[in-house]
């Protein structure tokens, strides 16, 4: 399994001995995302539900390096170089925690996402979508407010396209990161039940120490928004599930080749718009 950056990082956790092409083609569950953590922030639900199984297989692609992440605190000094390798061995450990089939760290740098027609991208995503048959894949949302968020999701689109039809993922959907999805009407959310040992979901994110000890509390953030989902989901029903992350349903736009993604994204804007029309309006406005 070769990618196109020398310093891509290709991880099977012990104890599997399968070689990497052959832990990717066994994959029921892929999250390909931008930085490290996000998998562990966005995708838990899938994590648990190939934790512990054979029939169930979860693998985890990090296409950004980590050079810019913030840092404060005993990190403060680090320099991008010593920055990557540290965010790099952190999602390897997370790895081997929630026991993924294959941990791959493409390491480009943030500039390379965010443009289309970038050497390499969109090859190596390819590659990766190619060489398995996932039942769901997970991705960044269009409605992210995190630059490259929104342009890793565009060059995921761009290489799902490239594949024949036959071979396109049959669920695909786009994850709550630097924007919450709770806004999406009820009908098109997609729940992510995260709710499956707690312990795990919180040791998984905690992994991240360059993060939290640097000034950014993700573990506690993370937790409390899904709990926060989980009871606010809605107001005349107790809570299904102690832990939610929404999800928008991308797959129309693998089944329909001329969906624009921008089209399909303001139209759960205009929906949204349209319901709080349509609740004032019946309130007498």
């Amino acid at each position: 399994m070769k990618f196109f950056r020398p310093d891509a990082d290709v991880f099977v956790p012990p104890p599997s001995r399968l070689s990497p092409a052959e832990a990717l083609a066994r994959t029921t569950h892929l999250c390909v995302v931008a930085h490290q953590d996000d998998i562990e922030i966005m995708a838990y639900a899938g994590i648990a539900e190939c934790y512990g199984r054979d029939d169930r297989h979860f693998t985890g692609v990090v296409v950004t390096d980590g050079a810019g992440s913030p840092r404060a605190g005993k990190f403060a000094g680090l320099t991008d170089a010593e920055m990557r390798i540290v965010r790099r061995d952190e999602q390897r450990r997370a790895a081997e925690i929630g026991r993924y089939a294959l941990q791959v760290q493409l390491a480009y740098p943030s500039a390379a996402v965010k443009k289309p027609g970038q050497p390499g991208v969109q090859e190596d995503l390819r590659a990766l979508f190619s060489g398995c048959t996932p039942e769901v894949v997970y991705l960044h949302q269009p409605a992210d407010k995190h630059d490259t968020h929104v342009g890793l999701f565009l060059r995921c689109l761009e290489a799902l396209r490239s594949l024949p039809r036959e071979r396109r993922p049959r669920k695909v959907v786009g994850c709550e990161a630097w924007r919450d999805l709770d806004w999406l009407d009820d009908a098109r959310k997609v729940g992510l039940d995260a709710g499956a040992n707690p312990e795990l979901a919180l040791e998984l994110v905690k992994v991240f120490d360059s993060q939290i000890s640097g000034g950014k509390r993700y573990d506690t953030a993370t937790m409390g928004r899904r709990l926060a989902n989980a009871t606010f989901h809605t107001s005349h029903a107790v809570d299904r599930t102690t832990a939610l992350t929404w999800a928008m349903d991308l797959t129309p736009l693998l089944e329909d080749d001329t969906l624009s993604p921008l089209d399909f994204t303001l139209q759960h804007v205009d929906r949204l718009r349209a319901d709080i029309a349509s609740r004032l309006r019946q309130m007498g406005v």
